[in-house]
């Protein structure tokens, strides 16, 4: 074989490898990729029903149920607008608190309810997901820009 048709092979070869790896690698990203919604975005049908993703906001006070078995729990996460009923089987972290802010990760299933895989609570007074507290700012900026009902 002439040299030129051995180069030509090898940089065949070594696209197609880098093709190859390329692909691997961008098929893995999307597979582990999680996205985020809020409870409104949720209820608007913009959540995916069959991958995984996150979903923050406020639990809801008075919303934590313990369940028949005393491990599932469930409760409501709010952006103060919607709310979203979450349903965890596990520990909850020690800093998980009605009022306070959460952030779940899991499916949502056929009958709308976010079944949890993992929760995260907020680790201090003034920490808040910066998704979740800019999805909760934008809510409440809504709420006071809509107009009120006209009562006749």
């Amino acid at each position: 074989m002439k040299a030129r048709k051995k180069r030509l092979l090898l940089v065949t070869v070594s696209l197609s490898l880098l093709g190859l790896a390329t692909f691997f690698i961008l098929n893995a990203f999307q597979k582990n990729l999680v996205f985020f919604f809020t409870p409104t975005q949720i209820s608007a049908g913009e959540a995916p029903l069959q991958h995984s993703f996150r979903v923050g906001g406020m639990v809801e006070n008075g919303s934590l149920k313990t369940l028949e078995d005393g491990i599932t729990v469930r409760f409501l996460v709010t952006d103060t607008r919607n709310s979203l009923a979450v349903q965890y089987r596990g520990i909850l972290p020690d800093l998980f608190k009605e009022g306070k802010g959460v952030v779940a990760q899991g499916k949502l299933a056929q009958a709308g309810v976010f079944i949890a895989e993992q929760v995260l609570a907020k680790h201090d007074e003034n920490y808040m997901p910066p998704d979740a507290k800019y999805a909760i700012d934008q809510a409440k900026t809504k709420a006071k820009t809509l107009p009120e009902a006209v009562l006749p």
